[in-house]
């Protein structure tokens, strides 16, 4: 905790009031889910344990690596009594997002990476948000959290209300559907809890139907080694042949599974000046983006989710995705001018490319 010594749970303030203004303030913050939840998390550490026993996170081995730390916040941080969970929206025009999966010659990158890395902007919201409370009843022991240590933010944000964990393994709120990123804080206050949110998937099985690598096995169960979040992202080294003619031209990330799902009708546009779209990367080429040199992808992604690919995975990506692209004059000439280059990962996958192109000539 941030606070060795936290005076506010002996400071006389009202529980019940003291939450009603910490909701205030997050919606004055800019975020437009919020709530409390507890830190009882026992039937999602049973999933959790099951699913990691099953393999199926590939080799983000960070999921497995701090034991138990993930599903009991108060092993991760002591003192821990109630979570304070929000949601910032990033929605947008689904009907774009399908124009360009339609395009194979045009680059997919998941909505949510488009424009600014979020990790920065919320997390400089929640600790605004936690020093406003300081101001209110006197330090208190908290740590903020977006996405950057062992935390269990989907189980931890239905609990607080802000929507339930969809068969895709995706949070959905019936009034604004899939599209926000969540964050947290781990409180010391012995705040009232919000009521957990109910799940409304009924029967409907869209995401599971629509994914293209078939990687959500069952409802609720997703295999990260076959899916292209997973595949472009995180996983390191060749991409399994088999999978990569299911990729299409998504290059970063994967939106398929929230594209379908029939709450994000609901879901609310946001103008959130970081979250626009840069470097016209909705529109762009994949032979555009293919030619973008180390120099230019590290300046032209400073501050992007992107970022985090590296050049090497990117242009792997990018070759995949031309591999899968209609045969022209471009799409070769942008695979040519990678044959040599120095990543041989990048290489096999430039190849790989070009072989596909030469069973359709």
């Amino acid at each position: 905790m941030q606070t060795a010594t936290s005076t506010a749970p002996s400071s006389g303030a009202d529980p019940a009031a003291l939450a009603l203004r910490i909701k205030a303030m997050a919606r004055e913050a800019g975020f437009q889910r919020f709530g409390i939840a507890d830190i009882a998390l026992g039937e999602d550490e049973a999933h959790l344990r099951d699913w990691l026993a099953q393999g199926l996170y590939g080799s983000m081995d960070w999921m497995a690596r701090h034991g138990q730390k993930r599903s009991r916040p108060a092993d991760l941080i002591p003192g821990t009594v109630r979570v304070i969970s929000v949601g910032l929206d990033y929605g947008r025009d689904a009907g774009e997002a399908w124009e360009t999966l339609a395009d194979g010659s045009r680059a997919y990158v998941a909505r949510y990476a488009l424009g600014r890395d979020y990790h920065k902007l919320m997390r400089q919201r929640l600790q605004q948000l936690a020093d406003r409370i300081a101001a209110e009843i006197g330090p208190f022991g908290h740590r903020v959290f977006v996405d950057s240590a062992p935390v269990l933010e989907r189980a931890l944000a239905r609990n607080a209300g802000l929507g339930w964990i969809g068969k895709h393994t995706c949070l959905i709120d019936r009034d604004g559907g899939s599209w926000f990123f969540l964050g947290e804080i781990y409180v010391d206050l012995p705040l009232p809890i919000d009521a957990p949110a109910s799940a409304h998937c009924g029967t409907c099985t869209r995401c599971i139907d629509i994914c293209p690598t078939q990687a959500i096995t069952a409802p609720y169960r997703l295999d990260a080694r076959r899916c292209i979040s997973y595949l472009t992202i995180e996983h390191e080294g060749a991409i399994d042949e088999d999978l990569r003619p299911l990729i299409g031209n998504r290059i970063f990330g994967c939106d398929d599974c929230q594209l379908v799902c029939p709450w994000n009708k609901f879901a609310r546009r946001t103008d959130e000046p970081d979250f626009r779209t840069r470097n016209d990367l909705d529109k762009a080429t994949l032979a555009q983006l293919f030619a973008w040199s180390e120099e230019e992808f590290l300046q032209r992604t400073e501050g992007s989710a992107i970022r985090r690919s590296g050049h090497a995975r990117w242009l792997r990506n990018i070759a995949v995705a031309l591999g899968n692209a209609p045969t022209t004059p471009d799409v070769l000439q942008a695979l040519e001018s990678r044959r040599d280059c120095e990543d041989p990962v990048v290489r096999e996958h430039v190849e790989w490319a070009l072989a596909r192109h030469a069973t359709r000539l």
